[in-house]
């Protein structure tokens, strides 16, 4: 297969960024200097921060774009890979400077959160489906030291927030058709009545899916009400629930079976069918109160969580026969809440603020298994195999200062994160797999910018941070029938970053970082054999990369975006992994060396904008041995366009886009240390897409 190198990419952006002298600086838009809350807790321009944090803007998350997945949105920012595994059983695969790229399903390592409530476990489970991006006004991604003040298991944060109801009520209703029998519909009412604004969306997407067996239905739905019960205070009640019943499972494939046909699936997931179906609910509250130069920030949240989900464990096997089965099905319960006092500090040079919290999280899960079959027929629920109780929870206070003095700014904070995780076993009549582990640590955060010029800002930032194991990898002790891995230890982190921020112009923002992290114990995959998948602690670890952003507004109608991301992640001691040796130098999998994203946008006429976006992601190594079939680099083109028009109380709008223009077979997304050597992943070929939507103001 033929990639486009990066260079290609770097070769043009001296061009684009020579347009420069016809751009109208007095009028480069405020999305080159946005504010964010992520990391410094209250608003800040990002140009202002010491650490690598960035904004995506309600235009850049839908603008040509088609609302359903997160990568839409998260490919534009350096130091992440978002792998789309189509595949919509397991979710997006997302790392951040190489925290997460071990997971098989859903998110770990990172930190999800919406509207300022959770969509992590305390065990550091994610799932991004769970945001909502019909409804969102920016999402903002924290990456680096600074990342470890908000506890376990924080690589690194991504961060939604939905836009709030204002303005007059209007209603609207919008439809996607496209590539692989995809369909999305889409009811929406939004804006305020006697002050209390309002959000109200539902969407149903459907699709067959690109490979065989992956077709899936997803409902969401959202609620929010915001409210200002006086002039010292806001309110904000929130409401959300993702719904997808049967959705098929194509599993991973061989590299053989890849090369054969990419769309084809494993025979096991048809012999067993392997689907998944999730029920998710939520409820959340946010209160803010001003209290003279003093600010009160209050959250609460609760909700339940049903899973069921049928694997593709051979009959037969121990796993299936004495453990765990080939079917997973848990009900949970998880709620939680906040409290937050930001105090202004007068008596000193400067403007000092000192931020002090506490949070707490508990999810508890009413876990059962079953064999995958009954007698003869297969891929349905037989006998119990598993009943237990597993509850994670997490009590952390924290402590933070941000202090701006004449052209420096310091931002320190200190964190006591734990994470309590037990096991209640109901199976056994002995209770021999129940047990209790509890994780904690204090993890600090400094941060020091120094301001050159107002146009160019230079920082240090340092800190520690630790990755606790999540239930689902402490799930089966290595070799053992059944039982959990209690003697499996956090993943401790030491964290360096120096970076450069600078504006150009007032039209362009440039952002460099290079940063290098430590890791011990890193957490990796010990084996995983007919549906089992224990895991290990893998001495050291060391990352060391560079990153870049530019985002430049050339001229009143042009613009463009760059990411680059250069990151080696290599083990920095030998260990034994399944009685194989892993050597120090070997890459870890999951994680390209080397990501590109570059974007070119051209807005002509207020009604109508179009734009290129190219792609490049170099190989990635599937193992810890580095042996197997590396998933070979690839570069991919897309390109989109959105028109709108005005009539009265009536706003229309149509969109089109074709993703992988050039056509390119690729490998979208891998498993990694899949015991079966299913690791691949394909990704579609040429794929168009249709939507056109209206809006009605009162």
């Amino acid at each position: 297969m033929k990639v486009v190198a990066p260079t290609c990419f770097a070769m043009l952006l001296p061009s684009l960024l020579g347009l420069q002298q016809t751009a109208l600086a007095e009028e480069a838009p405020l999305i080159l200097d946005p504010s964010v809350v992520t990391g410094s807790r209250s608003a800040s321009r990002s140009f202002d921060l010491p650490y690598s944090v960035d904004s995506i803007s309600r235009e850049q998350i839908s603008d040509g774009q088609l609302g359903i997945n997160a990568s839409e949105a998260l490919s534009r920012v350096p130091g992440l890979v978002v792998q789309n595994r189509q595949n919509y059983a397991q979710d997006l695969q997302i790392s951040s400077r190489g925290f997460g790229a071990r997971s098989a399903f859903g998110v770990r390592g990172i930190k999800l959160i919406a509207d300022g409530i959770p969509a992590s476990t305390p065990d550091g489970q994610g799932q991004a489906a769970t945001f909502n991006l019909d409804t969102a006004d920016r999402i903002e991604v924290l990456r680096g030291p600074a990342a470890t003040l908000y506890g376990s298991n924080a690589g690194g944060v991504i961060q939604m927030f939905s836009r709030n109801g204002e303005g007059p009520p209007r209603i609207g209703a919008e439809t996607l058709v496209g590539s692989d029998g995809l369909n999305k519909h889409h009811l929406s009412a939004e804006g305020a009545v006697q002050g209390a604004g309002f959000v109200l969306d539902a969407s149903r997407m459907d699709t067959d899916g690109y490979r065989d067996h992956s077709s899936a239905r997803r409902d969401q739905t959202f609620a929010k009400l915001n409210l200002e019960p006086d002039d010292d205070s806001k309110l904000a009640l929130i409401y959300s629930s993702l719904e997808q019943n049967g959705t098929q499972d194509p599993l991973g494939q061989t590299w053989a079976g890849y090369k054969a046909d990419p769309r084809s699936v494993s025979s096991n997931a048809l012999a067993y069918n392997t689907r998944k179906s999730i029920d998710h609910q939520q409820v959340g509250m946010n209160y803010e109160r001003y209290i003279g130069d003093a600010t009160l920030q209050v959250n609460a949240y609760t909700g339940r969580r049903s899973v069921i989900q049928y694997l593709s464990i051979p009959k037969g096997t121990p796993t299936n026969e004495l453990g765990g089965g080939g079917v997973v099905q848990f009900d949970r319960k998880f709620y939680g809440g906040g409290v937050r006092w930001m105090q202004p500090i007068d008596s000193v040079p400067g403007e000092l603020m000192i931020i002090t919290g506490l949070d707490f999280d508990q999810s508890e899960d009413s876990r059962h298994g079953y064999q995958n079959y009954s007698g003869n027929t297969l891929g349905v629920k037989g006998e119990l195999r598993r009943n237990e109780i597993d509850t994670a929870r997490s009590l952390d206070p924290y402590i933070q200062a941000n202090w701006a003095i004449d052209r420096w700014t310091l931002q320190a904070g200190l964190r006591h994160s734990t994470m309590e995780m037990d096991v209640d076993d109901q199976f056994l009549s002995n209770g021999d797999a129940s047990g209790n582990k509890t994780y904690q640590k204090n993890t600090p955060s400094m941060s020091v910018m120094y301001a050159f010029t107002p146009e160019l800002h230079g920082y240090v930032s340092a800190g520690k941070g630790f990755e606790t194991p999540t239930q689902a990898e402490m799930a089966y002790a290595p070799g053992a029938i059944e039982g959990f891995n209690f003697g499996l230890k956090p993943s401790e982190s030491t964290q360096y970053e120096v970076g450069l921020k600078a504006q150009v112009n007032n039209s362009t923002r440039v952002n460099a970082a290079v940063f290098q992290i430590t890791t011990e114990d890193e957490l990796v995959v010990n084996a995983s054999k007919d549906g089992r998948t224990s895991y290990q602690n893998a001495g050291r670890t060391l990352r060391r990369g560079f990153e870049l952003g530019i985002e430049s507004q050339l001229s009143e109608q042009w613009s463009a975006n760059l990411a680059y991301t250069r990151l080696q992640a290599t083990y920095d001691s030998n260990f034994s992994n399944s009685g194989k040796t892993v050597e120090k130098g070997n890459y870890l999998p999951g994680v390209p060396q080397t990501t590109l994203f570059a974007e070119l946008n051209w807005k002509p006429r207020d009604w109508v904008s179009t734009a290129v976006e190219g792609m490049y992601r170099s190989k990635i190594y599937v193992e810890d041995t580095n042996q197997k079939h590396a998933a070979p680099a690839y570069s991919v083109f897309n390109w989109r366009a959105r028109f709108e028009q005005k009539v009265e109380h009536w706003t229309f709008h149509q969109t089109l886009r074709l993703d992988n223009l050039l056509d390119r077979q690729y490998i979208g997304s891998v498993i990694v240390g899949d015991g079966n050597d299913r690791y691949y992943e394909a990704a579609p070929g040429r794929s168009w897409y249709a939507g056109a939507g209206a809006q009605y103001s009162f």
